[in-house]
Formats: C-alpha cells, sequence, structure tokens
C-alpha cells in the first residue's frame, strides 16, 4: 500500500507543477512589525495577496512574489484553515523543491481531506531535509488519519532522535498518538 501512496502522490505533485492555479487569497505581513498579525487574513479579500512591497493587497501572477511572502501567506492561510487557498498560493512558488512549501501543501491537502496526497508532499520534503521535524510532526499526524499507528510512532522516534523529548514536535504527536491509543 506504502508504493501505491507515494505513486499516486508522486503523480498529484506532478500534476499540480504544470497546472494553471487559480489564487483565491493569501498574502502576510511578517516585516516585523511586533503585533503578529497577518495581512493574509486580516485586510486582503478573496482573491488577493498581500504584496510587502506595495504594502497593499493586490491580484496575484505567477512570479509576482518571491517564494518566501509565498510561503508566509500560504502558512497564514492553511494556519486559518482556508486549505483551499493556502494550495493555490503555495503552488505559485517558484522553487517546488522547497521543504516549508511542500510541508504547507501536505498539511493543506491533508486538512482538505486528501490525507494520500498530502502523504506525498511530506515524504517529499523529507528526502530533501530529512532533518525537518515539523513535516515530520505532521507525517505522523497523517499515519493517525488513515489509522496506522506503527507509521506515526515511527516518526515520533524520528523526531525524538533528531531533536529529544522536549521539542515542541515530539511534545504533539506523544499527545496525538496517546490520544489515539485511548480512543
Amino acid at each position: 500500500m506504502h508504493k501505491r501512496v507515494l505513486i499516486q502522490a508522486a503523480g498529484a505533485l506532478l500534476a499540480l507543477q504544470f497546472m494553471a492555479v487559480p489564487v483565491f487569497a493569501a498574502g502576510s505581513d511578517s516585516s516585523g512589525g511586533g503585533g503578529g498579525g497577518t495581512q493574509t487574513t486580516t485586510k486582503c479579500k478573496k482573491g488577493e495577496v498581500w504584496d510587502k512591497k506595495k504594502k497593499k493587497c493586490v491580484a496575484p501572477q505567477e512570479g509576482m512574489l518571491d517564494d518566501d511572502s509565498i510561503y508566509d501567506a500560504g502558512h497564514d492561510l492553511a494556519m486559518a484553515g482556508r486549505y483551499d487557498e493556502a494550495i493555490a498560493v503555495l503552488s505559485l512558488a517558484a522553487n517546488k523543491q522547497d521543504p516549508r512549501i511542500l510541508n504547507y501543501l501536505g498539511y493543506s491537502h491533508r486538512h482538505s481531506g486528501r490525507v494520500t496526497v498530502g502523504l506525498g508532499y511530506y515524504e517529499e520534503a523529507l528526502r530533501i531535509d530529512p532533518n525537518y521535524t515539523l513535516v515530520r510532526e505532521y507525517l505522523g499526524e497523517a499515519h493517525l488519519q488513515i489509522g496506522d499507528l506503527a507509521g506515526a510512532q515511527q516518526q515520533l522516534a524520528e523526531i525524538e532522535k533528531r531533536t529529544g523529548k522536549g521539542s515542541r514536535e515530539y511534545g504533539m504527536l506523544a499527545e496525538q498518538i496517546d490520544h489515539f491509543m485511548r480512543s
């Protein structure tokens, strides 16, 4: 089954790289204003992104934003539960191999119910950066979503090996595994 999951996810990755993806909303202001809020989810209406340089919301086009801005916007949208918008924005990244971008594509697909696609993005991110423990936490949660306790425990062991039991990622995944085992 694992090979089939990876093949399906690889196909989805390939398709996304060549598709024109409509963008619904995005943007973030991580210019260090100290307030922690983002322009993405507070100022831009659907179909616009926050342009840090112009300091206003604009209709996005491929190549108009740098990958850091795309990551910030996609992350903010994903954390706000606006997964399809996050996917559309993250798909605009020039560097399709940025593990941060792949991680939040996986996160957004997984939370949209496309767990198999999410698994593929997580696996690709870890192929590029095996020490990215946030990906490992999310991958472990995805394994729990499909009932694969052993897969989740394997990711927990990998996180422990890299950061110890005191890391946020270890604690979050350990809690999810504990909850899974009790339910």
